[in-house]
C-alpha cells in the first residue's frame, strides 16, 4: 500500500469507475471530485499525490485547472486522462506542465506508468523545495554584513578585492568568510555558489 500518497480523481466521467478501481487495486488511495471547482474547494492533504484530470468538465475545463494549479507554492503534477483528446490540447497542456496526456481508453499499465512519472515528478519537488526551504532559514542566521560579504564573495571576488568594497579589513573578510561558510554549512566555495545561486533563483539574496 502507498499509505502517503493520495491521488486526486477529478472529472473523468465516473471517478468512482474503472480507473479508480484500478488504482485501488494497485494500493493507492484516491480522492474523486466531480469537477475544477469542487477539488478547488475541497480541503486537501499536503500529501505526496497527483491529480488525474479530465479536459471537460463543468466549470473550469482541465486546462484551466492545471495552469492554477501551476501558480500553487506545491503544485501536484498532472496527468490527463480523458476521452476528448485532441493534437492542440495534448501539446498546450503539455507545454503547460502536464506529465502525460492519456485517452480513453487507457490500458491498466499505462495509467499506473503516468501516475509512477507523477509521483516521482512530485517526490523530486518536494526534495527540492526541503533544500530550498533550508537554505533560505539558513540564510536567515546570516547578519546583513555577511550578506554583503556572501554577495561578493560569490562572485569570485578575492578577500582583499571585498575588503576595499566593505571598507574593512582582511582579516575581518576571512573572519565574515568562515562565519558565512559556517552558517551555510558549506564544505567549499563550490557548494556556497551553488547555495547562492539556489537561492537567487527563489528570490533571495
Amino acid at each position: 500500500m502507498h499509505e502517503a500518497v493520495v491521488i486526486h480523481v477529478v472529472g473523468d466521467g465516473d471517478p468512482r469507475g474503472a480507473h479508480s478501481r484500478q488504482l485501488l487495486a494497485s494500493g493507492f488511495k484516491t480522492r474523486s471530485y466531480k469537477s475544477a471547482g469542487e477539488f478547488l474547494l475541497a480541503e486537501r492533504p499536503d500529501a505526496p499525490g497527483c491529480v488525474i484530470l479530465d479536459v471537460r468538465m463543468p466549470g473550469p475545463s482541465g486546462i484551466e485547472l492545471l495552469l492554477r494549479l501551476a501558480e500553487d507554492r506545491q503544485p501536484l503534477p498532472v496527468v490527463f486522462l480523458t476521452g476528448h483528446g485532441d493534437v492542440a490540447t495534448c501539446v498546450r497542456a503539455m507545454k503547460a506542465g502536464a506529465v502525460d496526456f492519456l485517452t480513453k481508453p487507457v490500458r491498466r499499465e499505462e495509467l499506473l506508468g503516468a501516475v509512477q512519472a507523477a509521483l516521482a515528478r512530485d517526490a523530486e519537488a518536494r526534495k527540492t523545495r526541503a533544500r530550498v526551504s533550508g537554505l533560505q532559514q539558513r540564510y536567515e542566521t546570516l547578519t546583513s554584513r555577511e550578506r554583503e560579504v556572501l554577495a561578493l564573495v560569490v562572485t569570485g571576488r578575492l578577500n582583499k578585492e571585498i575588503a576595499g568594497a566593505l571598507g574593512n579589513s582582511e582579516r575581518t573578510v576571512k573572519a565574515h568568510r568562515a562565519h558565512i561558510m559556517d552558517k551555510m554549512r558549506a564544505g567549499s566555495i563550490a557548494e556556497l555558489v551553488r547555495a547562492a545561486d539556489e537561492l537567487r533563483r527563489c528570490g533571495v539574496g
